[in-house]
């Protein structure tokens, strides 16, 4: 484990294997440990920086939930580590903080994926939205309530995204279908991969399912 200091907080993370940069970024309620099956593949053809945002893991917990500031964290990392040609995997909330950062910083990734990705909280299928008001006035958790306010990122802002992009959906999603088809039809460079007999996360938490994939794609 490491740690860096950005934006005010500490950030954990772990680096390993050679080569290329490649960053990956958890989902909400997670942490960089959903990814070791993949990073145990990924480090034999790249340097692997497995991340836990603030809130989540072992980095600093604060009162900032808003995807702006996980933004700026990962942005400040990549420029305190001197990161080039570094290329992001981000899952749900970790694809939404990479969109964000590709939206803010046009050149600052090699390739980008996007697991999981919604650009507003009325991508939620409705019931499952529902099902988190329930749970938000159970628990009053303030990572529910992120998801039931944000991201609010319009679907214009992607037009200008060259980064080539791979934007992957569960067949049974927590968004709608629509949603995925509409981004990648805006990106001038991404294309949609729709995993099939899986749901939002049992491909990627704990899986290395998407290796081939991800191989394929980045190099």
């Amino acid at each position: 484990m490491m740690n860096i200091d950005v934006n005010n907080i500490t950030l954990n993370y772990t680096k390993l294997g050679k080569g290329d940069p490649i960053i990956l970024l958890h989902g909400n309620g997670e942490d960089l440990h959903i990814f070791d099956p993949l990073v145990d593949r990924l480090k034999l053809h790249f340097t692997v920086y497995a991340v836990d945002s603030r809130n989540h893991g072992d980095s600093t917990k604060t009162k900032d939930w808003t995807y702006e500031a996980m933004v700026e964290d990962i942005f400040q990392l990549i420029e305190k580590l001197q990161l080039k040609k570094v290329s992001i995997v981000g899952f749900s909330d970790g694809a939404i903080i990479a969109l964000l950062l590709a939206i803010k910083h046009r050149d600052l990734f090699y390739k980008m994926v996007l697991l999981g990705v919604n650009l507003k909280p009325t991508d939620f299928k409705k019931n499952i939205y529902k099902s988190l008001v329930d749970e938000y006035e159970k628990t009053q958790d303030p990572l529910v309530k992120m998801m039931l306010e944000q991201p609010n990122i319009e679907l214009e802002e992607l037009k200008n995204i060259e980064t080539p992009t791979l934007v992957v959906s569960a067949e049974y999603e927590l968004f709608y279908r629509k949603g995925f088809k509409d981004m990648v039809k805006i990106m001038p460079n991404a294309k949609l991969k729709i995993i099939k007999n899986h749901d939002h996360g049992s491909y990627i938490i704990n899986e290395a399912i998407l290796y081939p994939d991800l191989i394929e794609f980045i190099q």
